[in-house]
């Protein structure tokens, strides 16, 4: 088949398809995107993450005014300068952290349920629902910044509290998975996922560029465009195709002997809770395979090493008393080397796997994962232990080598290679329905974890002066992680 069709899957037209029943083809193209598909997939993640990107430097500068009044008592705002005590960053270190793990809460509690009506009733619902909480998110922040003598500044923790219809986990399994299901071929889809790795780091750390240059005008515009942002998200989502656009017309004579999760969910009277219990079972049966239950281990314990990064804003401008609009300028400097790695560097180290086996491909992954995680130990540390602003942004350099980790160790859970021993685990004919709700759900259960640990050890941190705990608490998880890591082996 010609490269630039639909590449169809093994759950979309069975193995040994001859000449004479090519008449399946036609209805399995429209079970599968064609390749062209990727672009509406970046364009959603890039608005998706550019409205979170440039909400969180406004949302701790916001608090962080309201705290610096209350703090000295004050009927006006007070310099930036003046907000670096001790005790206004303790407050401002409490209430981001626990905004973060409510958000994270409900969306970890949810992520199964979700991801079953997503294949019962289809993606775009779930994708659509999933933008309810982030709107909320962003009208409840104004509201808190509005009427500020009606709502103190930890009611802004409330604005997490519709995450239980959807948060990154569902999001990012979500749109993963159509990525996934855009190609069969094992490197075409590791340089997708490198080009959404790429995509979402470089927005993630291009953005507090934009919004240090938009809030100066006014710090409420942030919010305003993320606003915007989510709108233009609902006709991008209408426009995807995924395997739950197939005609409910189609004759049953010319029906492909398929395996979609979809099809199989929404012609089923499974209930959700039986559901529920069957991904809970693909969890338990996948542990019980080593190298996959290593793997998992690995997502888990990096998960939680990187939450340290929601605290770079807040770290570099408290440390060095720097204001945080310079401190978002700063971070956009690090996205230049993401942008390298995952744009240039990742894609042509991909490329040179092209027409090699499974296992040589997989070695590969194992190989550069680990020079991720080495790169994540030493940068992680060097951050913290970093005491002038010049020793820091070498630190952040080092740190950023370990980005495209999330490319190789995404790939190698998807790798069949992982799954071929993992009884019970995902359908065997269509591996791409589960894998990224189970790995999507270790990575949340990680954060979940990390966004308090971080949170408390940044908040003792200040208590104490020891300004670089978290980055030296993340640097040890992360050498966990690859103590992990380096025990599995693919033969």
């Amino acid at each position: 088949m010609d490269e630039d069709d639909a590449i169809l899957g093994p759950a979309s037209v069975p193995r040994g398809t001859t000449h004479n029943n090519r008449r399946w083809q036609p209805l399995a193209r429209v079970l599968q995107p064609s390749r062209s598909a990727i672009w509406l997939v970046l364009f959603l993640l890039l608005l998706v993450n550019l409205t979170n990107g440039i909400s969180n430097l406004p949302l701790s500068r916001m608090l962080e005014r309201r705290l610096c009044r209350i703090y000295y008592d004050a009927d006006h705002d007070v310099d930036e300068a003046l907000c670096k005590e001790d005790g206004i960053q303790q407050d401002l270190a409490w209430i981001m952290g626990s905004f973060e793990t409510l958000w994270i809460v409900g969306d970890f509690v949810m992520t199964i349920p979700l991801t079953f009506l997503s294949e019962r009733y289809g993606r775009k619902r779930i994708l659509l629902l999933n933008l309810i909480p982030r709107l909320f998110m962003l009208f409840w922040t104004l509201a808190v910044a509005h009427f500020e003598h009606y709502l103190p500044p930890r009611a802004v923790i409330a604005g997490a509290s519709l995450s239980v219809l959807g948060g990154d986990t569902v999001f990012n399994s979500l749109i993963y998975g159509l990525a996934a299901r855009i190609t069969d071929d094992s490197v075409t889809r590791a340089i997708y996922f490198s080009r959404m790795t790429a995509l979402t780091s470089v927005v993630g750390f291009l953005s507090p560029a934009i919004a240090a240059a938009v809030m100066t005008l006014e710090l409420s515009l942030p919010f305003w465009l993320g606003i915007v942002l989510l709108m233009l998200a609902l006709p991008t989502i209408m426009l995807l195709r995924g395997d739950d656009d197939v005609p409910d017309e189609t004759p049953e004579a010319r029906r492909p002997l398929i395996s979609s999760p979809t099809l199989k969910a929404q012609g089923s009277r499974v209930s959700l809770i039986a559901s529920i219990v069957d991904r809970v079972h693909s969890l338990v049966s996948a542990v019980k395979n080593r190298h996959l239950a290593l793997l998992l281990l690995s997502m888990l314990l990096t998960s939680l090493a990187s939450a340290d990064t929601k605290l770079l804003a807040q770290y570099i401008s408290t440390r060095y008393r720097w204001t945080f609009a310079s401190a978002g300028y700063l971070l956009s400097a690090k996205a230049v080397v993401n942008f390298i790695l995952l744009t240039f560097v990742v894609p042509l180290f991909l490329a040179t796997q092209g027409g090699t086996s499974q296992s040589l491909s997989d070695r590969a992954n194992v190989r550069y994962a680990r020079f991720c995680l080495v790169a994540s130990v030493v940068g992680a540390l060097a951050i913290g232990v970093s005491a002038a602003i010049w020793e820091l942004i070498p630190s952040l350099a080092v740190y950023a080598l370990g980005v495209p980790l999330s490319v190789f160790t995404l790939s190698l859970a998807n790798s069949p290679t992982m799954w071929a021993h993992a009884s019970g685990g995902p359908d065997e004919s269509d591996p791409q329905s589960r894998v990224f709700s189970i790995v999507m759900m270790v990575k949340t259960l990680g954060s979940l974890v990390g966004a308090p640990l971080m949170a408390a050890s940044w908040y003792y941190g200040i208590q104490i002066a020891f300004y670089g705990s978290p980055y030296i608490a993340s640097s040890l998880i992360y050498l966990a992680a690859w103590c992990v890591f380096w025990n599995i082996r693919i033969s």
